[in-house]
This record gives C-alpha cells, structure tokens and sequence, in this order.
C-alpha cells in the first residue's frame, strides 16, 4: 500500500504542495504541462489522496444555499425544484434561506454561510437590497456565488434572469393594443435592475405609443398583500379613468385583483390586468389572469449547473457565463383573451 503523500510528490517534482493539489484536483489555475507531470508522477508513485483529509482541507460540506425572499410567490417553489434536481444529480444537498424581503436578514444569512456552513450559494436578493458589500466578502473567501432572477449587478459573477425589459415592453404594449391608455405600472424593488428594467419596458411601450407617462400611475408596493390592496383600492378610487394595470410581480397582480373587487370595478371590462407569474392556479382566477410566464424551473436549473460545474472543476465562475432566458406571455380573459 503507497505511502506517497502531496509533500513527497511536491518535493519530488520541485513545486509547491499547494500547486501539487491543485494540479490534481484539474484547476484552471494550473498549467496543462504542469498537471500532466503532476499526475503522471502521482500515478507512477501509486498515490492516493485521502477524501477524508481533503474534504477537511476544503471544508466541503457537500450542500449548497439558496437564498430567496418568499416561498409564497410559485416562481421560486418552480427555480428550487430546478435547482434540486441539479444538486441531487452531483451528490448534494440544498439548504433554503428566506429573507422575507429584508436586507438586514439577508446579511445575517450570508455571514453565516461564508462562514463554512455551504461549499456554493444561488441567491436571488430581497427587495431592499441597495449594498453590496456582504457580497463581496464572498468573493474575497472565493466562495462560489451564482445569482438568479433578482441580481446584484456591483458583484462579479454569473446571473440567470429573463428577458425582464422585453417583456415589460410586451405586457405594457398588449394593454394597450387592447385599448387601455390609463395603464398603471405596480412593482417593487424599483432600485434592483429587475425593477428598473420592467419599468423601462412600460416606459417605452407608452412613449412608442405616443402615450405621456403620468408619475401617479407608478405605483410601489409594500411586502404586505393587506398594504398592496389597500394601496391599489385607494388609487383606483381617487382615478376613476384607469383601465389597465401591469402587475411587475405576481402578489401585486393579486392585490391588483382585490383592489378591483373593493371598488366594484370589472375586470376586464373596466379594468385589464396582466402581471409577471407562474402561478399554476392563474386559469382559475376569476377572470383568468393573463401573464408573463418566466421559466422558473429552467432559470433554477441553469443556475445551478453553472454552479456545480465550478465546484465540481474547481474553477472560478465568471460574469461571461450568464444567461437570459425568455418569457412566454400567455394571454387569458383578465386582459379580455
């Protein structure tokens, strides 16, 4: 039984442990020639590392966090079942962590996942995230990060997301086709890009409309479904012309819905509402909502095999690696379908 051990084929060859290590575990960091006398030698010696001993010197704990705002919205129930199937297909577990919407809870999770406990994390940001210093500290530890959905644009690292401005222009401009011109923009998190972008999408559907952009008509929700009802039956009563309503979110196209019914306006015929979801129940509204459909599983899945495909070669994930994936509107009778 060989007792070659990294020191002795590190000495053997002239190079430091560290490289020896790396040059087996196949690094990016490591020259082709130089893995290719690593290994040979390794192989000529009979080594053989120690999987205990290496899992303790890279602290692989063989699980994975994700980080989302809310299990409520079906989007991300759809992106961790994409994500799971990854996991469970490379030998991993999942650890899921909310931060209801708050930046002080999503710091909290991420200090305590740089901290050892995850060997990778997907995360999609709440809806009060502005800074992005707790997740530079993951950069710094070189702990592999992949962002999906709601991104950090100061961070350098691959995204998932979909075609957020694109289909921001493609629900403004199907309200419009149906003939609304009072169409109310309801979002939150204006300050993330998804925010701006589905916002910038309103904008210019309205403007290649010849339609003036009215400021009372963008509306920014609260994280509570009582507060968005409340807000949206107290704007459709002081405005009795508004006849359509881009939801930016699915609980704001819900909260849209029941602002109507407190005002007793009818939906489509006074009111068209389209809003971004993957709510599977969407058909059995009453009416049926018409949606931007987002390929949340998808999204999910490719997150996650970008982060695996780091883990698993050792290599560092690189802003390049990103994707946009397409939304699907599907139209029903809420926008009169």
């Amino acid at each position: 039984m060989s007792t070659t051990n990294l020191k002795q084929l590190a000495q053997a060859l002239d190079l430091s442990v560290s490289t020896v290590s790396r040059a087996l575990n196949d690094s990016y960091e490591i020259s082709a020639s130089t893995k290719l006398k690593v290994q040979t030698l390794a192989a000529q010696l009979g080594y053989q590392p120690n999987p205990y001993a290496s899992s303790l010197r890279r602290q692989q704990s063989k699980t994975v966090g994700v980080v989302i705002p809310e299990v409520a919205n079906n989007f991300f129930s759809l992106a961790i079942n994409g994500i799971e199937e990854v996991a469970r297909q490379n030998g991993y577990h999942v650890l899921v962590y909310l931060t209801h919407e708050e930046f002080e809870q999503e710091q909290v999770i991420i200090r305590h996942l740089a901290n050892g406990r995850v060997d990778g994390i997907l995360i999609s940001v709440s809806g009060e995230t502005r800074d992005a210093a707790h997740f530079a500290k993951l950069r710094e530890l070189k702990l592999p990060t992949v962002f999906f959905d709601r991104v950090c644009e100061q961070t350098d690292t691959a995204s998932i997301t979909t075609d957020d401005y694109d289909s921001g222009y493609r629900a403004t401009h199907h309200l419009l086709e149906r003939g609304c011109r009072r169409i109310v923009h309801f979002t939150l998190a204006q300050h993330l890009s998804i925010g701006q972008k589905r916002m910038q999408g309103y904008l210019d559907a309205l403007r290649d409309a010849d339609i003036a952009f009215d400021p009372t008509l963008l509306v920014h929700g609260g994280s509570g479904p009582d507060y968005n009802t409340a807000l949206m039956q107290q704007l459709l009563e002081q405005d009795s012309s508004i006849d359509g309503i881009f939801a930016a979110v699915e609980s704001l196209a819900i909260a849209s819905y029941r602002g109507c019914r407190a005002t007793v306006r009818r939906i489509p015929d006074d009111v068209k509402i389209i809003g971004f979801s993957n709510l599977e129940m969407a058909d059995l509204l009453d009416p049926s909502l018409t949606t931007i459909r987002q390929p949340a599983y998808a999204i999910g899945r490719e997150a996650a095999t970008i982060l695996f495909q780091a883990l698993i070669r050792n290599r560092s994930i690189l802003t390049s690696q990103s994707q946009e994936l397409k939304s699907e509107l599907v139209v029903r009778a809420s926008t009169g379908g």
